[in-house]
């Protein structure tokens, strides 16, 4: 099954999520700093903190440790929101400056939100694949669907799938994710993607937390079309997210890395490249006269040898060209071809 959202090459996402800190002049940086560095998408996340926690909920110990404060998940979240009328903002600006635009919808009105401003797919986040009313209004969009499976077991996923599916979501992509920030290599699982693509038929891909490149990369080797890595324009800047991201020199790496490997997977027909063909010219092996051959002389072990040559028939051709009569003379080392 394919998904009408993903382009030939792997869709790279990059997921500046709320690392703009709250202000719309960061958010827009993030935008110039993921088109700059060749990505396909630069994703935010819709929401009003108040309307996905409590006050009571507090942060995940990720958070207060990257932020160095103790507070509750409402308190850090109202800091990191954009005013709704920003994203209308950040949407014409990456129409202008040619990045799509996309956002994490977190609740049922940030999603009206996103669809009303005709974003090319849904992305829904680990956190909601058990929000069933949210799932429900991402069907009856009838927009692609980016969903991260982070936090879950298969049968979770299954029936949220199924959700999907009932209310009107026709194009699906299922991301592997683990959600920890940052993720070590032992707690990724990246088999788990293949397991999502074998469950249920879907284009699947992966959402990275894990430091460093090598993990995503070894995700688009293993059948990934989509990549999401968080970025951020400096590690340094407080917050939540910033320390477990990228910096916009590595997501270009990252980029020029993917994008290499695309080429080096190649379409999976076993066939000699143009290169290699020049080369077989000169390394392939022949057989040619180990000694010099009259004609009448029957082709034998001590007169016919295997080597590189330019010309002589194809070296699979020993066996049946042994006891066969030589049709002329051939020098030492020169090709045997027969007319």
């Amino acid at each position: 099954m394919k998904s009408k959202l993903t382009p030939p090459h792997t869709l790279i996402i990059a997921e500046a999520g709320v690392n703009h800190n709250g202000t719309l002049k960061l958010a827009l940086e993030l935008c110039d700093a993921a088109r700059e560095a060749g990505a396909d998408v630069v994703k935010f996340q819709t929401f009003r903190a108040e309307d996905v926690t409590t006050a009571s909920v507090a942060e995940a110990a990720y958070q207060s440790d990257n932020i160095g404060v103790t507070e509750s998940q409402q308190d850090m979240l109202r800091r990191l929101q954009l005013p709704y009328e920003d994203f209308a903002t950040l949407k014409a600006h990456c129409d202008d400056i040619g990045i799509t635009f996309a956002s994490t919808a977190c609740d049922p009105k940030g999603l009206d939100l996103l669809v009303n401003l005709k974003v090319p797919f849904l992305k829904i986040g680990s956190s909601d694949v058990t929000n069933f009313l949210l799932l429900e209004a991402a069907g009856r969009s009838h927009l692609p669907v980016i969903f991260s499976t982070g936090m879950s077991t298969l049968g979770e996923v299954e029936a949220g799938v199924r959700l999907l599916e009932r209310s009107g979501c026709t194009d699906l992509t299922l991301l592997h994710c683990t959600t920890s920030y940052p993720c070590p290599p032992q707690d990724v699982n990246l088999k788990a993607m293949l397991t999502l693509k074998t469950a249920f038929g879907y284009p699947v891909g992966y959402s990275d937390h894990t430091e460093g490149l090598q993990i995503p990369l070894a995700a688009v080797a293993l059948g990934a079309c989509v990549i999401e890595k968080h970025f951020t324009l400096d590690r340094k800047l407080p917050g939540p997210d910033h320390k477990a991201s990228i910096e916009p020199h590595e997501l270009k790496e990252l980029v020029k890395e993917i994008r290499a490997l695309e080429q080096a997977l190649g379409d999976g027909i076993k066939r000699p490249t143009a290169t290699e063909l020049e080369i077989r010219e000169v390394v392939e092996k022949r057989l040619v006269a180990a000694c010099p051959i009259s004609a009448g002389e029957i082709f034998n072990a001590d007169n016919i040898v295997v080597k590189r040559s330019t010309s002589g028939l194809s070296a699979t051709q020993y066996h049946k060209l042994l006891g066969s009569i030589s049709p002329r003379d051939f020098a030492a080392d020169e090709g045997i071809v027969l007319p």
